[in-house]
């Protein structure tokens, strides 16, 4: 039974596939194929597996809470979904002592532009050049990328401002703006860092006229960039952050945390999610935080992300086809002189190492905060050799010379 030709030609359409390996089994960074072939995933499956692939606390906290009671809905209160939102409000900053609970990142996106409409009665939104936020309408909407929003238009009202240009942003902001969204450290478009002045203004620029300001910290939150919150590196608070990913280590789970002037507007009905905040997601998302603290992950993604951008930067140093190396915690990227699909190829295939894309020509790195010096070092030597051998053609070495 060919399992990959079934998944492709029933789920395939929307994703780009690299090679035909089927994996059944994954523990801390590792994943294992059908065939027994291990693969060191340096992408935490998207961004999601901070604490690795299976870690024993959050697996026993869903299996135990399977036993129990798997849905509650949320017109009913919960002992694990009180003790998840508490662990959650404890880690948050205390500005934002609130929470909707919802299932994904795009959903937690959507969520707050509701809020934000109706708590401004506004309609516009401002998000940046290069800006990724989901793929649903509204989320899709301060999505800058072209190619995400051909076909899917008109969407919502948005001006796109360039990224890290704080006099675009003050004058894009109007008395039409319900909120300003933004990200700490841009993720699919190549892990670029707003500039703390950037931040700043748009802080600025929402108190001035009356709009919210809207932080997506799905990617970067809980540990990514060494910080529970990417917001802590810019001194800076917004009226809402959106999260996913590390939210559930591993499990499914979104949630937009806000002010109390926010939650002073609300109203039941307000809004709703059928399976937001389940208890089996808020076991999950309990053990998760907790693991988190416990292993100290948080000052541990710091310190390791700064030894593996300095390894990083002396491996590649005199790799032709290397046009940068960049990051913040354990969210690194490595930018090229020619295209990037090759190269991730080659790792998967003939290296087992798994990496992501960040747009055409760079390299992005989300390990597992859990990564071992061993298991940095392994991934760094199987780049370096898959850069090294992508250098080596004619046509690669003459466009990395003529760059």
């Amino acid at each position: 039974m060919n399992l990959s030709a079934i998944e492709e030609s029933i789920l395939g359409g929307t994703t780009a596939r690299r090679g035909d390996a089927v994996f059944v089994s994954g523990e801390g960074c590792w994943l294992t194929d059908i065939d027994g072939n291990r693969y060191l995933d340096l992408g935490s499956a998207q961004g999601v597996a901070m604490l690795g692939h299976c870690h024993p606390h959050v697996t026993e906290a869903i299996a135990r809470q399977a036993h129990t009671l798997a849905l509650c809905p949320n017109y009913l209160y919960n002992d694990v979904r009180a003790q998840f939102a508490e662990a959650l409000v404890g880690v948050l900053p205390k500005h934002l002592p609130h929470a909707f609970l919802c299932n994904s990142g795009a959903e937690a996106v959507d969520g707050a532009m509701k809020f934000a409409r109706l708590v401004t009665g506004r309609s516009a939104f401002v998000a940046t050049t290069k800006g990724f936020h989901g793929r649903t309408f509204g989320a899709l909407s301060v999505t800058w990328e072209p190619k995400y929003r051909e076909g899917f238009e008109p969407l919502l009202e948005t001006t796109h401002v360039p990224f890290n240009d704080a006099a675009a942003l003050d004058a894009a902001v109007t008395d039409r703006t319900a909120a300003v969204i933004l990200e700490v450290v841009q993720g699919e478009s190549g892990v670029n860092l707003a500039q703390p002045g950037f931040l700043h203004a748009a802080e600025r620029a929402c108190r001035q006229r009356g709009a919210l300001l809207i932080i997506d910290e799905i990617q970067t939150g809980f540990g990514r960039t060494g910080r529970w919150f990417a917001i802590e590196h810019g001194a800076i608070a917004p009226d809402i952050i959106c999260m996913a990913k590390g939210l559930g280590g591993g499990f499914p789970m979104g949630a937009f945390a806000y002010t109390a002037g926010i939650r002073a507007k609300l109203s039941a009905g307000s809004h709703g999610s059928t399976f937001g905040g389940s208890p089996l997601a808020c076991a999950a998302g309990l053990a998760a935080i907790q693991t988190y603290a416990a292993e100290g992950l948080i000052e541990r993604s710091a310190t390791l992300g700064a030894q593996m951008l300095a390894d990083l930067k002396s491996a590649l140093a005199d790799v032709p086809i290397v046009r940068d190396v960049r990051g913040l915690g354990l969210m690194l990227a490595i930018e090229l002189r020619t295209k990037v699909a090759p190269v991730l190829k080659s790792l998967m295939l003939e290296h087992r190492v798994i990496a992501l894309p960040a747009g055409p020509t760079i390299l992005r790195l989300l390990p597992p905060l859990v990564i071992s010096d061993e298991e940095i070092a392994l991934g760094i030597t199987a780049i370096a050799a898959a850069l090294e051998a992508a250098s080596t053609t004619p046509a690669r070495r003459s466009a990395a010379t003529a760059s």
